[in-house]
């Protein structure tokens, strides 16, 4: 009964895999799956090939079928796809499936819910690389942005500028006055200026002041006298 639809099977898929399906023996094939990639930074990026080996147990499709994920031979590692690490959960994503179809053909229905895992993985990958990108770009923009608009200003830094800004009066003050204070003591007693006999005679001072000696002679010759 087993092998009646496993080789019904085979030959179904056939028809739906012409090109993706290779015989490994009796009971073993590959199937070539190439799953879409969401484009990077505007650019196509060609989708990676993976390669899917089924092997039938004598009682499937009552126990599940034996299934390996790898790379073809010497190919190059495909862009957010690791496949040593990501073979086991991609695997393990099918159980669910595996359960719901046990009794029935399902490998047709395991390569379909492969194919979006993996597409699922890549895109999440991709939009985690390209989130980080945009988060890098906006922040660099914010940042050029602040040279422009200045920062924000909120009461807790209102507060900070009006001390900071009474602080530098302080010290402004404090300065201007230490400064005056060293000019004067630096200048002495002011001296009263004596005037030159050419300015004094410039300002018609030189006879007033040869009568004011005079007038002092006679006051003292008088006072001579009185005595």
């Amino acid at each position: 009964m087993g092998q009646e639809e496993q080789i019904e099977e085979r030959e179904v898929l056939d028809s739906i895999f012409p090109d993706e399906i290779i015989d490994i023996d009796e009971k073993s094939y590959r199937i070539t799956i190439n799953p879409d990639v969401p484009q990077q930074d505007g650019e196509d990026v060609e989708s990676p090939t993976l390669l899917l080996t089924i092997t039938y147990p004598p009682s499937y499709p009552d126990e599940p079928p034996i299934l390996d994920l790898s790379l073809p031979p010497n190919a190059p590692k495909p862009p957010h796809l690791d496949i040593s690490t990501d073979r086991g959960p991609l695997l393990s994503s099918l159980t669910g499936t595996i359960e719901e179809n046990l009794g029935m053909a399902m490998i047709f229905t395991l390569v379909t819910v492969l194919r979006e895992n993996i597409e699922s993985l890549i895109l999440e990958r991709v939009t985690s690389i390209q989130a980080a990108k945009d988060r890098i770009a906006e922040e660099a923009e914010a940042q050029e942005n602040a040279k422009f608009h200045g920062e924000r200003v909120t009461r807790e830094s209102f507060l900070r500028w009006r001390e900071g800004f009474r602080c530098e009066m302080e010290a402004t003050e404090e300065e201007r006055v230490r400064r005056e204070t060293a000019e004067i003591k630096g200048r002495g007693p002011k001296k009263e200026d004596k005037l030159t006999g050419r300015e004094l005679w410039e300002k018609g001072l030189v006879g007033k002041v040869e009568e004011d000696e005079e007038a002092g002679v006679e006051d003292g010759l008088e006072g001579l006298k009185v005595a």
